[in-house]
């Protein structure tokens, strides 16, 4: 028999399970179209090169779509590759079940991400010479044979050796024993701009080092250097993979490129009224009363702020969609709350869903437009909406 405190315990789990899911819908939420996801794939591997696979970017959790749902909807819909940062979002994958070939983009170091890279049969980048001795001893005291990825850095100036002092690097990755090369790789810097001098520079590198390669007797590997701006920029850009990340969330990496394949944007950010007030003229809102009134005004609070992810620096910037209708931001953004100026919507009220990325009728906001406003990248928009905001998988 329970005693008093066992039984308080589960009633306690059984009423807080009981209120999440009551309340999943009632405060603030993101939704992620897993249709549009599956669409935006296929139309992405209907402009690749024939003999080109789609790895799918599902780094930082997906950018902050769900890195499990989002890793099976690519899968199914044609992705046969998946690219991490870490080892743990490597593992999180490997816990659910989930068997497709993982690159892990981050460096790793220690004997330690070794083994746990042997143990959850990840595969590795590898960027040095260090690397690669301390990779092939690992692999030799575990028995195995490793798969490897080898990075060249052609301008990025980030992770990899330099193109023109690669090939003892390579070499050495070669005549590892227990190391199997399974890729060469490396990573464009400007591929979204509409110069491509700098990304015709750095393939020209890469093809140089992929020649040297060859030269001194190394079998190339699988090649890949294409993120999501190469892909849309030029089919000679692809080679065996591509690294497709933003794209397949249904954004743009650079306006200009918008026209070379149809995408859907994946993820909606919605949020409910919790109270209307009508104020008088020259009343201030929020913190630091940054806008006041010049007459009667209806304020509509939301139960969303810069916590869930919502940039403060949009204060007084930002709009939103109140059943269907665009209604300015007033007032400095809170830590877990946002103002609306409602006076022209006279049938609001308390509990209607507004939405703050996303469509409502005809009218959309996007993720662009943030990013334009706060002067910064998409990319940065969508990792930064926060986990305490549910995920609704559609």
């Amino acid at each position: 028999m329970l005693d008093g405190e066992q039984l308080s315990y589960i009633v306690s789990q059984a009423c807080r399970h009981y209120q999440f899911s009551k309340a999943i819908r009632q405060r603030a939420w993101v939704e992620i179209d897993h249709q549009a996801l599956a669409d935006n794939i296929r139309a992405l591997k209907g402009i690749l090169a024939p003999q080109t696979a789609l790895m799918a970017v599902v780094k930082a959790d997906a950018y902050g779509h769900g890195a499990i749902k989002v890793a099976e909807t690519v899968l199914r819909a044609g992705a046969t590759w998946l690219a991490i940062a870490t080892l743990g979002e490597g593992v999180e994958l490997r816990e659910a079940g989930i068997t497709a070939p993982i690159l892990v983009l981050g460096a790793t170091n220690t004997t330690e991400e070794i083994e746990a890279i042997a143990h959850w049969d990840l595969q590795p980048t590898l960027c040095t010479l260090a690397q690669v001795k301390l990779f092939d001893q690992t692999a030799a005291k575990l028995g195995k044979i490793l798969p490897v990825h080898l990075k060249i850095d052609t301008g990025m100036s980030r992770l990899g050796t330099r193109w023109e002092e690669a090939l003892p690097f390579v070499s050495a990755a070669h005549a590892a024993s227990n190391l199997n090369i399974a890729s060469i790789y490396s990573h464009f810097a400007t591929a979204d701009e509409p110069d491509p001098s700098t990304l015709n520079q750095q393939h020209q590198r890469f093809q140089e080092a992929i020649a040297n390669f060859q030269q001194h007797g190394i079998p190339i590997p699988k090649l890949h250097i294409s993120n999501s701006a190469a892909t849309l920029h030029s089919t000679a850009l692809h080679y065996d993979l591509v690294r497709i990340g933003l794209s397949i969330y249904g954004v743009y990496p650079a306006p200009h490129l918008a026209a070379q394949v149809s995408l859907r944007p994946v993820l909606q950010v919605k949020a409910r009224i919790t109270q209307i007030k009508t104020l008088p003229p020259n009343t201030g809102v929020s913190y630091g009363h940054r806008f006041k009134t010049s007459a009667p005004t209806k304020i509509a609070v939301v139960g969303i702020g810069y916590a869930d992810g919502v940039p403060r620096r949009l204060s007084n910037q930002l709009k939103v969609l109140v059943n269907g209708i665009f209604a300015p931001q007033v007032g400095a953004i809170t830590m877990d709350q946002i103002m609306l100026d409602v006076t022209h919507l006279p049938a609001v009220q308390v509990g209607d869903v507004v939405t703050l990325i996303g469509h409502e009728t005809k009218e959309q906001l996007t993720v662009d437009q943030w990013a334009n406003q706060l002067g910064t990248i998409s990319w940065e928009i969508l990792c930064g909406f926060k986990h305490r905001l549910p995920r609704i998988n559609l």
